[in-house]
C-alpha cells in the first residue's frame, strides 16, 4: 500500500487533471493565497481548543495546500513536491549542527544565536538585518518580527522596565498631538507596546486575539442577559449596557 503522502499526491495531480475538477484547474499560486491564510488561521484555532480530531483536520487541509502549490510548480517543470521536502530537510539539518554534528549548545538561546549566524551565511543577498519580514504578517505580528531582528545585533531596550517607560512617554505623546499628528503617535504607541511584550517574552497578536476573544464572550453574555430580562438590549444607554457588564464581568 503507498504512503498515505503519496496517495494525497496522486488525488492532488488527478483533481488537476485536464478530466479532473474544473474549480481545481482553474487554481493559481496567487488565488490560493486567501484560502492558505485560512487555512493556517483555522489550524491555529485547532491547536488552542486542544483538540486533536480538529487539530489533524486542520493540518490535513494545510498539507493540501502544499502539496497543491507544489502540483502547479511541476505541471510547469518548475519544482516538485519532492523538491520542497528535500530542501527542509537540508536547511534543517544545516541549521541544526548542534543535533547533526559534533556541535552540542546549552540551550535555547544559544541555539537562536547560531541559527541567525547561519541563517545570514545562507542569505548573504540580504543587505538589512530586517530584510525577509513578510510584509503579509498582521502588524502586531510584524512588529514583533521587525524588533525582534533589530534586537538580534543589539538594537533593543536592555529591560523590560526600559521598554515600559517608552510606552508612558508615548501616551504623552497621544495626548498632546495634534488632530494631523494623532495617527502617527496612535502608531508609536502601538509599536512600543508590541515592544514592552516582546520584552516579557510575550507574543503581542495572541494578547490582542485573545482580549477580542474575551470582550467578544462578555458582550455576547450581556446581549444575552439583556435578552433573559426582556430588555430591548440597543434601546439601553451606555450605563446600563456597563452595569450589565460589570455583573457579567464579576460573574466569571
Amino acid at each position: 500500500m503507498n504512503p498515505p503522502i503519496d496517495r494525497l499526491r496522486t488525488i492532488v495531480a488527478k483533481l488537476r487533471a485536464p478530466d479532473g475538477c474544473p474549480w481545481d484547474r482553474e487554481q493559481t499560486h496567487e488565488s490560493l493565497k486567501p484560502h492558505l491564510l485560512e487555512e493556517c488561521y483555522e489550524l491555529i484555532d485547532a491547536i488552542d481548543a486542544r483538540d486533536d480530531k480538529e487539530l489533524k483536520e486542520e493540518l490535513g487541509d494545510l498539507l493540501l495546500q502544499v502539496v497543491l502549490h507544489s502540483q502547479m510548480a511541476a505541471e510547469e517543470r518548475r519544482f516538485t513536491l519532492d523538491d520542497v521536502a528535500e530542501i527542509i530537510s537540508n536547511k534543517l539539518v544545516n541549521r541544526h549542527p548542534h543535533v547533526f554534528g559534533e556541535n552540542r549548545l546549552p540551550d535555547s538561546e544559544s541555539v537562536v544565536r547560531q541559527w541567525d549566524q547561519i541563517k545570514r551565511v545562507e542569505k548573504q543577498e540580504r543587505k538589512s538585518a530586517l530584510d525577509g519580514v513578510p510584509k503579509a504578517l498582521p502588524a502586531l505580528a510584524r512588529a514583533q518580527k521587525v524588533q525582534s531582528k533589530a534586537s538580534r545585533i543589539g538594537f533593543d531596550w536592555n529591560t523590560a522596565e526600559e521598554a515600559f517607560a517608552k510606552v508612558h512617554e508615548e501616551i504623552m505623546e497621544v495626548a498632546s498631538a495634534s488632530d494631523e499628528a494623532l495617527a502617527e503617535e496612535v502608531g508609536d504607541l502601538l509599536f512600543a507596546i508590541v515592544n514592552f511584550t516582546r520584552k516579557k517574552r510575550l507574543d503581542a497578536e495572541q494578547l490582542l486575539n485573545r482580549a477580542t476573544a474575551k470582550f467578544s464572550e462578555r458582550f455576547q453574555s450581556i446581549e444575552q442577559l439583556a435578552q433573559e430580562r426582556g430588555l430591548d438590549f440597543s434601546s439601553l444607554s451606555l450605563s446600563e449596557m456597563d452595569a450589565l457588564w460589570d455583573e457579567v464581568k464579576n460573574s466569571t
